[in-house]
């Protein structure tokens, strides 16, 4: 049952629109949040995606300040795409993935420019980075052409974000229960009314394929979906080598 909505809204959120793209894509910006079995709930869904994944991906997860991340690094030997530890100034593009950085709040801004807030930014459901900032602010820009997806977490981070996402024309994904570590990000934004898709984790990649489609306007089930990639070891490996690097 859909429950009222909260009527306290993150303030935060752009209001620009997006470039046009430069070719047909249903969906052109990803927004991905979670916090307690993070590593693998994204590990699982980004090894699935095929290298030319024609849409941009921001993720938001809680990490300590107090040590420097390699979340990029390891999520970066785990999939086919690009990921990249996200700076202010870097540019949204498709097949790659920009991760937020420990003690900072991520969002988008006009022409898919990534903004990071102050170290000393006030916390979000006790967390810096939050999903509410990114998914404010994907919202506000990229309207019908943004997708939020809520992993596995806590404190109900990314509810007030995916209401936006919703009224804005975009689309929502949340990982289920049984699949989930920690599930109250997940119901959290169940509990809203606004999850489109309620999905085990190994089903959330092909649901974003067929969403996003194959940037001619057909849908990647008509096309050959991405290989899952094994997990090399970290320690003297490299990625995989199509991959296109600055």
């Amino acid at each position: 049952m859909k429950t009222k909505r909260e009527q306290n809204r993150p303030a935060n959120a752009a209001r620009e629109t997006p470039p046009a793209p430069s070719a047909k894509v249903s969906f052109r910006v990803i927004a991905m949040a979670t916090s307690v079995g993070g590593l693998k709930a994204l590990s699982v869904i980004l090894s699935r995606l095929p290298a030319d994944f024609p849409a941009a991906i921001a993720i938001v997860m809680h990490l300590s300040p107090d040590h420097k991340s390699i979340l990029a690094e390891l999520l970066n030997r785990r999939t086919h795409l690009v990921v990249r530890q996200a700076h202010s100034g870097d540019i949204l593009r498709p097949s790659t993935v920009f991760v937020a950085p420990p003690n900072h709040h991520l969002s988008v801004a006009k022409g898919g420019r990534l903004k990071l807030s102050s170290s000393a930014a006030e916390k979000v459901h006790y967390a810096r980075p939050s999903a509410e900032p990114l998914f404010a602010s994907v919202a506000a820009i990229y309207k019908k052409d943004a997708i939020a997806v809520v992993l596995t977490g806590g404190d109900g981070d990314g509810s007030f974000g995916v209401q936006i996402i919703k009224d804005k024309g975009g689309k929502v994904i949340a990982q289920d229960r049984p699949t989930s570590e920690n599930f109250s990000m997940p119901e959290t934004a169940i509990q809203t009314g606004d999850v489109d898709f309620i999905l085990p984790l190994d089903k959330i990649a092909s649901k974003l394929m067929e969403l996003v489609g194959d940037g001619t306007g057909q849908e990647y089930s008509r096309a050959t979906p991405g290989k899952p990639v094994t997990p090399p070891r970290l320690s003297g490996t490299k990625g995989p080598p199509s991959k296109r690097r600055k």
